[in-house]
């Protein structure tokens, strides 16, 4: 056995209580028990919870995914941003469908959501940016989001200029970066338990509103 092996090997799931959780108790649409679990794995201690996996598909089919951050969630979708020019910005213009996930380990839960994807109003998307902190103005103003790199010093150099502009010009604007938000035809709540008998709520979106439905873990 190699020493990844045993590393593998060695760990534990959800080695702690966890949170119980009665599926006939939740409210008749997602957002408001997402808002729920969001706001008790923020006071559980849970690191970072606004990250999320965001999945794609590029113009050939083949699924991408990456980490972003949460930046709202509301009647009209979860949002998140990047530039329309980065690789997933060009998946989302050519196939307007992603899927997140979230997994909050602290208390054994994930949440699963796909649906449609459409953009805020640039108006909207300035304003996103500008209520983040300066270095996430500085990150923006770089630009230039899954291009090819050709050192690390152009990086550095780039992101100076774009810091010493974020710190004397605040309200720059990023003309690329786009506030997405994904409007759920499906919501996920999986919560886990220690004897493998785990609950999966599922939302469904219909022309009649929201089903509910268990899953089979």
């Amino acid at each position: 056995m190699t020493d990844f092996q045993r590393a593998l090997h060695s760990l534990r799931v959800w080695d702690t209580a966890l949170p119980s959780f009665d599926p006939a108790g939740a409210p008749p649409e997602p957002l408001p028990l997402f808002h729920d679990w969001f706001t008790a794995a923020v006071a559980a201690g849970q690191t970072e919870p606004h990250t999320l996996s965001l999945a794609t598909v590029d113009e050939n089919g083949r699924p991408d995914v990456r980490t972003v951050m949460l930046h709202d969630a509301d009647a009209r979708g979860w949002h998140f941003a990047s530039h329309a020019t980065s690789a997933k910005g060009r998946q989302l213009a050519a196939r307007p469908e992603a899927a997140l996930g979230f997994y909050w380990p602290v208390q054994g839960r994930q949440v699963r959501v796909r649906g449609h994807v459409s953009t805020a109003t640039p108006e909207e998307a300035y304003e996103d940016l500008h209520a983040r902190s300066t270095g996430a103005l500085a990150a923006a103003l770089v630009g230039r989001q899954s291009e090819v790199l050709d050192s690390p010093q152009a990086l550095a150099d780039a992101s100076a200029r774009a810091w010493h502009r974020a710190e004397t010009e605040p309200d720059a604007a990023a003309p690329t970066w786009t506030l997405y938000l994904v409007e759920p035809a499906e919501v996920e709540f999986f919560q886990g338990d220690e004897h493998r008998r785990h609950l999966r709520l599922r939302y469904r979106r219909t022309d009649h509103g929201w089903t509910r439905e268990l899953l089979w873990p």
